[in-house]
Parts: structure tokens; C-alpha cells; sequence
């Protein structure tokens, strides 16, 4: 474990600088926090006006302080926390929260003031958390930390969390006590100038304590070091994250296809998938998602088998759990038998099973072992709505007691408000997670589904070692290759090309199709128009150089109508691809992100249909191969209605020559392979640009 961190979450010592005899005060609430908790160590109230602060001896200044401090936690005027930093440092202080606000997120004198704390952190072997943050905890009865101002029971867990914002942590600190979720250790990481979000999930990646993580944030800052440690941490335990600042703001600059389908979130989408991080849409998802995944074992696959004692919400859930991309299991034939043995013979035993409003405590615990052993389901979602003919608490017992004998996680849904309270209060205490809808057990199912699906797909494969993370090099100019210089920078990294030539004139152009072979392409070639079917810029299926030489003509023709003949630097004369599956692969540049790798489906309805996956540079086969089951349209390539099933292998490869070529020239910015043509045996780049950053001149 990082013991540069065990000062902070696990301190034997703590100091409250800026503590007050006030509860109301932030330094005075985070005393009491202390003092209530019972924290394992001795509390030193630091104020420089009094000798005795909630009954606590008090000193001046923590030079004054007798002991060994190994946490320091400053709750005073922003004026004063460089001051007491050095003092912290002066007497061996070994970590510090600063709960104070007023620095880089304020002014630009609020950054050089932070800069200077960071520095005397550094300088001193001292790790920060803050400013401008609302505290840490770890509830581990051997140490029971409550350094928060806000309301802090503590309620020993498996779950570790992270917050970027203080306020939002406090609710959700809230809402974890109300869903009997037990937090094993929180951050609230502020301004992250030292401590950050990789920091707290490689500490907790080796915790024994921590079995999920949740994450609340609103950036992050090394994305490279975040992708190395994330994809190891999530093979062992759970990362669910929810990323807020989405934009569509980033595709507005963007000049190649890739580039503008790569806008809004999907670079930050890609990095938190490629690493393994369950991501969901909103807090209440990330709480839904944690209920199971630090309580169940992961599903083994996508069939989830659903009891209960109503039609009605029988039907929700499996709308829900298709929805998420689940499935009904097809229950073995003795599972149905004795199902049928079991229950009433008007009850339906298929999937879902319906025991009828009549069904009673004894009737789930005669179902569910059933369910559990049968091999064909993967998960058990048990819904019960009170009818008056059965005590609700009853029936949950019946579901907790899935614990001591289901290998399959088990989520349960008690519909109903105040009568249902009790009920839903035991299983949560006896760790099976209950929701108010069937609806969100299929969110948090479909969640555990994506994590299972991805450890699977990593089993034995050696993660990708980090690299640094490469951004557009703004101060720098850019050009698009010429044709001659894409074909050989594709062949020098394995990707197929259509035999083509650069041709300046009508007669060149029909004397090089001849060369070439018929049928072939016309199309224009121009630094500034990357959509060159909408300016009348291609023409196919060309059968001779007569052909070649008229529709040279009207290309010509229909670029002076509109007044852009002069962008057009030559013409490409190509080879017709085999008939196929038209798609598109690219790389672009996110400026947090760094390179990303795309592939989807293309041609001119490319940015129409949108239908793309991204990775993050560096993709390894396993990624590639993922990409190419992402999209929507995957079923094209699986062969639809008759035609035939895409040579995979090719694609992959197309896709890791791209990773290859952005490893060996990050001075690639944009490019563009569409359409690649895809077909029974092989792949084949029809149309490709790459955009280059050069030095200044």
C-alpha cells in the first residue's frame, strides 16, 4: 500500500487548525466530527485565542502541540494557511487537509498562494488534499476518522469514495447513509493540488478494505496515469464513475470526419470504458450501480431469470433489462418442472415467473434456490408488491436469505413507500440491494454485465503501460499530405490501399486509368474539402478513358459553378474497391484526452449516422476487437440477410496499424480512412487524409 497516504486516511494523530468552541464554525463542526466519531488517536484543537476548545486542551499554534501530529487539518481565513503550512512543516506534520477556500479556483493571487502551499507540501514530504475541499473519512473501526464539517455518522463499508465537489460529497454522503451503503473512506479532493484521483484509486486498489470505488468527478488530470491505473484497479475491484461537464464544443474545430464524430463526450467516454470504469448518466445511477457491485458477485453473462408475485411489474423488468442490453433466460426444463411442483397451477413458470398476488414468503423461498442453481441464469431479479395478503417484511427475509446460497448476484425491488420501509431495511442489512422500480435493477445489472464483459475480455492480456499524453501542438502549424505521401505512410504500416494516381489534367487522367485498369474513381484532391461528394468532386464506375476524360470535364464544370475550382491542388485517379461494407477509421486529438483511435460505419452518411467507437491511444487487440462489436451497425459485419460475414481480422489489423502509426508519428493531428472497404477478404482504404503538425517556420 502507498504509505504516503496512510497519513492521511490513516493517522495517528490529528490537529485542528482553526478549531472552534462554535459548532457552527467549519473548524468547530470538524472538532465535534472528531470527538463524536471517537477518532482512534489524540485530537489537537489549535486556536490562537483560547486554552480549552469543546473541553479539549488547546494550543496557540501546532508548534505548541507536545506530540507527534501526523495529520494537520486548516480550517482558517485563506490569508493564513501558507503561514501555518510552514508551520506544519516546520514541526513534521506528515499530511494536511485544507479545508479553506479563496485559491487557484478564485483569483489569480489565489493561484500563486496555492502553488506556494504546494511547494512547501512538496519541499517538506507532506501530502495535500484541498483546497477549497469539505474533508476526508475512513469509518475502519481501528480508526475512525471524521476530519468533515458536515453531518458524519460513520457507517463501516466496503466502499471508497472520491468527490471533486465538496458540496455535492456532503449530499452524497447523505444519500449512502440513507441507502445503507457503508463508505469505508472518503475524499473530498477540491482542487486536487497535490492528492487527485489517481492518487486515491491506486491507494485503494491496494486496500483490502476497499471492494468498490466510486468516483464523482469534473475532470481528470493525467488521463495516461489515469488509464494505466484504472484498467489494473478494475480487474479486482469495481470503479463506478460519474464524469459531469459534458459538450459537444470540441467537434466545432474538428476538419476531418473523424474529428467531428469524435465531439462532445466521447473522448472522456472512451477513456473511462477502455479502463474498465462503470460510467453512468447520473448520481442516482452511480448510487444504484454501488448497491450491487459492492455487495453481489459479478453476473457471468447477460441471463437474468425474474420472480415475482405481479404481471405488471413482471413486464417492466424485462423491458428495463432489454433495455440495458439483458436478456430472459430460457430455464432448464427441470427448473420449469419444479417450478411447477412448487407453485400454484395457475401460477407461470416461465420467464418471468409469476406466482400470482397470492404468493407468499414460503413461496420465494421455495423459488429462488431453483433459480440459483439453475446454470442458464446468470442473475435473479425478485420483485414483490404488498397485497395485503402477505407482510412484506416476510418476504424480505425470504430474499436475504439468497445470500447463504446463491453464486449469482441477487437484486430485489419491494414497490411501495412507508409500509415497505422495514422491509427494505433488511436487505439492505443483509446485503442485498433493493430498489423502489424494477427499472433500476436493470441499470445497475446491466452496469455489473458491461464490468464482467470486460474483465472477461482481459483475462491473461497484459494491460497497456501508460504513456505520456499528446495534445495538439497548438503553436505549431499543420498541412494535409499529399496522396502519395498517405499511400506510403499506409503501406508502411500494413493498411491496403486502392492502386491510385495523382493526375493533373483530363488526357493524364484517362492515360492512367488505362494504366491502372477499369473500372476506376475520378476524384478531386483539396486541402479544404473534406466532403468531396457534396461539391460534385467523385465519380465512379468509370469503364474507359472516355468516360474518364468526360467526367474530368464535369467535376471541373461543376467546381467552377460554385466557385471553388481554385482549392482543388489535383485529381486521384483509383481503382474501383470490391463491393462491401462501408466504414470509417480515423484518429483525432482531444486536448485532455490526448490521441484517439475511431471506427464505425462510413462513407457520406458517416457524421448522418454517427455510429462510431473510440479508443484511447495506446489500444491494445482486445480493444480493437471490441470496437468493432461496439457499433451499431455490427451486424453488418457479421453478414446481414444474406451477405457475407467481413473478414474481422483485417479490420483489427487496420486498427492496430493505426495505433502503430500514431505511436511512431504523434505528429499525426487528423486522419481519415473513408470508406474503408470491408469484405469477405480483406479491407481496403479507399479514400485517406492525415493532417500533420510542422514546426514553425
Amino acid at each position: 500500500m502507498s504509505t504516503n497516504l496512510d497519513f492521511l486516511l490513516r493517522p495517528r494523530s490529528v490537529a485542528v487548525i482553526g478549531a472552534s468552541r462554535s459548532v457552527s464554525t467549519v473548524g468547530g463542526s470538524i472538532l465535534r466530527n472528531l470527538l463524536a466519531n471517537a477518532f482512534a488517536g489524540p485530537v489537537f484543537p489549535v486556536n490562537s485565542h483560547a486554552t480549552e476548545v469543546q473541553s479539549v486542551r488547546a494550543f496557540r499554534s501546532i508548534t505548541d502541540v507536545p506530540e507527534p501530529v501526523d495529520l494537520a487539518i486548516v480550517a482558517i481565513p485563506a490569508a493564513g494557511v501558507v503561514a501555518a503550512a510552514k508551520e506544519c512543516a516546520s514541526r513534521g506534520v506528515k499530511a494536511m487537509v485544507v479545508i479553506t477556500a479563496g485559491f487557484a479556483e478564485a483569483s489569480a493571487e489565489g493561484a500563486r498562494a496555492q502553488a506556494e502551499l504546494v511547494e512547501i507540501a512538496r519541499s517538506n514530504g507532506i501530502r495535500l488534499v484541498g483546497p477549497n475541499c469539505f474533508g476526508v473519512v475512513n469509518s475502519d473501526p481501528a480508526v475512525r476518522l471524521a476530519a468533515t464539517f458536515g453531518r458524519c455518522e460513520l457507517r463501516p463499508g466496503n466502499v471508497s469514495f472520491c468527490s471533486q465537489s465538496g458540496a455535492l460529497g456532503l449530499a452524497l454522503l447523505d444519500k449512502a447513509r440513507e441507502l445503507g451503503i457503508g463508505v469505508r473512506q472518503f475524499v473530498s479532493i477540491g482542487n486536487r493540488a497535490d492528492v487527485s484521483t489517481n492518487d486515491l484509486i491506486e491507494y485503494w486498489g491496494s486496500d483490502a478494505g476497499t471492494q468498490t470505488i466510486l468516483l464523482y468527478a469534473e475532470s481528470f488530470g493525467r488521463t495516461d496515469r489515469f488509464l494505466e491505473i484504472a484498467s489494473r484497479v478494475s480487474r479486482e475491484k469495481a470503479i463506478v464513475a460519474v464524469k459531469s461537464g459534458r459538450s459537444a464544443a470540441g467537434a466545432k474545430a474538428a476538419m476531418s470526419h473523424t474529428g467531428a464524430l469524435a465531439g462532445g463526450d466521447a473522448a472522456m467516454d472512451a477513456l473511462l470504458k477502455q479502463a474498465g470504469v462503470i460510467r453512468t448518466d447520473t448520481l442516482e445511477e452511480l448510487f444504484q450501480t454501488a448497491q450491487l457491485v459492492s455487495t453481489q458477485p459479478l453476473p457471468l453473462g447477460r441471463r437474468v431469470a425474474v420472480v415475482t408475485n405481479g404481471g405488471g411489474p413482471a413486464i417492466m423488468a424485462a423491458d428495463a433489462c432489454a433495455a440495458r442490453g439483458l436478456e430472459l433466460s430460457a430455464l432448464r426444463p427441470e427448473t420449469t418442472a419444479a417450478l411447477r411442483e412448487v407453485l400454484p397451477e395457475n401460477a407461470a413458470v416461465g420467464n418471468p415467473i409469476d406466482m400470482i398476488a397470492g404468493a407468499t414468503a414460503r413461496s420465494f423461498d421455495a423459488v429462488l434456490p431453483l433459480l440459483a442453481a439453475d446454470p442458464n441464469v446468470d442473475a435473479i431479479v425478485g420483485l414483490f408488491t404488498p397485497t395485503g395478503l402477505t407482510e412484506p417484511t416476510d418476504v424480505a427475509v425470504a430474499l436475504a436469505r439468497t445470500k447463504a446460497y446463491a453464486r449469482k448476484p441477487v437484486l430485489t425491488c419491494i414497490m411501495g413507500t412507508d409500509p415497505v420501509r422495514s422491509a427494505r431495511d433488511v436487505l439492505r442489512n443483509a446485503g442485498v440491494p433493493t430498489y423502489d422500480f424494477p427499472e433500476s435493477s436493470a441499470v445497475a445489472l446491466g452496469s455489473a454485465v458491461r464490468l464482467s464483459e470486460w474483465r472477461a475480455r482481459r483475462a491473461g492480456v497484459a494491460a497497456s503501460a501508460a504513456r505520456p499524453r499528446k495534445g495538439p501542438p497548438a503553436a505549431n502549424k499543420t498541412r494535409w499530405l499529399e496522396p502519395q505521401e498517405v499511400a506510403a505512410l499506409f503501406a508502411a504500416h500494413a493498411i491496403p490501399t486502392a492502386l491510385s494516381a495523382t493526375v493533373k489534367s483530363a488526357a493524364e487522367a484517362a492515360s492512367e486509368a488505362s494504366r491502372i485498369g477499369f473500372a476506376v474513381a475520378l476524384k478531386i484532391v483539396s486541402p479544404t474539402m473534406s466532403h468531396k461528394t457534396e461539391v460534385g468532386g467523385v465519380r465512379v464506375g468509370l469503364e474507359d478513358a472516355g468516360e474518364v476524360t468526360h467526367a474530368f470535364g464535369e467535376i471541373v464544370a461543376a467546381l467552377e459553378r460554385i466557385d471553388r475550382r481554385r482549392e482543388v491542388t489535383a485529381f486521384q485517379v483509383q481503382a474501383m474497391a470490391p463491393k462491401g461494407v462501408e466504414l470509417i477509421a480515423g484518429v483525432t486529438v482531444d486536448p485532455v484526452v490526448g490521441s484517439l483511435i475511431g471506427f464505425g460505419l462510413g462513407g457520406v452518411t458517416a457524421e448522418l449516422w454517427r455510429d462510431v467507437a473510440f479508443r484511447v491511444h495506446p489500444i491494445l487487440r482486445v480493444d480493437a476487437e471490441e470496437m468493432l462489436d461496439e457499433i451499431r451497425g455490427a451486424p453488418l459485419l457479421r453478414g446481414f440477410r444474406g451477405a457475407p460475414a467481413v473478414d474481422r481480422a483485417a479490420l483489427v489489423s487496420v486498427l492496430l496499424g493505426l495505433n502503430d502509426m500514431v505511436s511512431l508519428h504523434p505528429e499525426i493531428v487528423e486522419l481519415d480512412i473513408n470508406p474503408l472497404i470491408a469484405h469477405a477478404g480483406g479491407a481496403v482504404a479507399v479514400d485517406g487524409r492525415v493532417r500533420v503538425s510542422t514546426p514553425p517556420a
